[in-house]
């Protein structure tokens, strides 16, 4: 009998570890009051820093929302984008919330939520190319020179499928698209919504913007290989936020008006 009740106190102290180990970010988040994100706040409109030295935009709204609904508090950790995923992995920050496409790659290290957005890769070319570049495959000669922003699908894109061109990335969006500018590069590779935004704010009248999505990328959270609970708490926020109306209003904010340009100035 003591030898039974032994083992069976063995048993339940290793389901309670087990159980302990499985808590996951969210649970961790709630209990410590704060929600820590990591983000590189360079990727209009979705995450952004304004002439106050505020970090705003389309993504950082759902994660207020998120926080909200959690009860805690949002921490925004500034981030470099080739650096994220090893920094969520060595416990700099909870989850990752910084416009990252969901890969096969990247699911190969991380766990991912539902996407909360899909994007596509489009062009800004040199405005002396109009008419002549018409899509991607027109640029896949070593006569170009193509740029975007290093650690993004944009860049991966570039390698992949404009192999034959000559490629420069750069460590955020805006001097990429300023190499476009000033005539560096023919063409610079990103996000659609970060384009539309880009071609007249940084623009100068000197791009022209190819709108076509050629890629098919879904935006997703991203977070510890293994941590289900935390995904399965994610997803269910974002399906409430896609039927009470408040995805949206967000959405509206960042996409429709353009109010919030103004606080770039």
């Amino acid at each position: 009998m003591k030898k039974y009740l032994s083992m069976l106190l063995v048993g339940v102290t290793a389901l309670v570890a087990v159980s302990a180990a499985q808590a996951g970010a969210i649970d961790d988040a709630v209990k410590r009051g704060t929600l820590k994100v990591g983000m590189d706040p360079t990727y209009m409109p979705f995450e952004m820093t304004n002439k106050r030295g505020e970090i705003i935009g389309f993504e950082v709204d759902i994660l207020k929302a998120m926080t909200k609904a959690m009860g805690v508090k949002l921490e925004l950790v500034s981030t470099g984008y080739d650096g994220i995923i090893p920094a969520l992995l060595t416990d700099k920050f909870d989850m990752i919330g910084s416009g990252m496409t969901l890969t096969q790659e990247r699911n190969l290290r991380l766990n991912f939520s539902e996407p909360f957005i899909v994007v596509g890769q489009t062009l800004l070319i040199r405005k002396e190319l109009e008419g002549t570049i018409k899509s991607y495959k027109d640029l896949n000669t070593a006569d170009y020179r193509i740029t975007s922003k290093l650690g993004t699908t944009g860049e991966m894109v570039a390698k992949k499928l404009i192999s034959k061109a000559k490629y420069h990335g750069y460590d955020n969006e805006q001097e990429a698209v300023l190499d476009v500018v000033n005539g560096k590069a023919d063409a610079f590779i990103y996000d659609a919504p970060y384009n539309v935004v880009a071609v007249n704010k940084v623009g100068n009248g000197k791009l022209v913007f190819l709108d076509k999505p050629f890629t098919y990328e879904p935006l997703a959270f991203g977070l510890k290989k293994g941590d289900y609970d935390s995904i399965n708490f994610i997803n269910n926020f974002l399906h409430q936020i896609h039927e009470d109306g408040t995805y949206d209003r967000i959405h509206d904010k960042w996409f429709k008006d353009t109010a919030w340009l103004k606080d770039m100035e």
